[in-house]
């Protein structure tokens, strides 16, 4: 009996934690997709052509991209977790971090939107 309740304690940790991927992966779609709205509209507002420049839409592009790529290993290791937890023998195991590999891809991103606005403010 306690190991069920054990078990099921899992289960409700691994519901929760990919209710967390899931916010934060809507809130890198969200903010991608918003990036190149707002910068879109802007600019038509100053009788600019009504879309963001290329290094927007990249850096937007990013950030949607690690949203769904985030989602999706969520998911899966979400699913991987509960067939974990099913059997008999379960016992604690490391994995890879999908916050570490979210973290990098969104320094990379970063960095990348970094040197575009440097370019522009130096080289232009």
């Amino acid at each position: 009996m306690t190991n069920e309740l054990a078990k099921q304690r899992n289960r409700d940790a691994a519901e929760r934690t990919l209710m967390a991927w899931i916010r934060t992966c809507l809130s890198l779609i969200s903010f991608g997709f918003g990036l190149d709205k707002i910068v879109a509209a802007i600019k038509s507002q100053n009788g600019v052509a009504g879309h963001a420049g290329l290094g927007v839409r990249l850096v937007s592009m990013a950030f949607v991209l690690t949203g769904m790529v985030a989602m999706v290993a969520a998911t899966l290791q979400h699913r991987r977790e509960l067939r974990r937890l099913t059997g008999d023998t379960f016992t604690f195991h490391r994995q890879r971090s999908i916050a570490t590999a979210t973290a990098v891809s969104l320094t990379l991103i970063g960095a990348i939107a970094l040197a575009m606005l440097a370019y522009g403010a130096f080289w232009r």
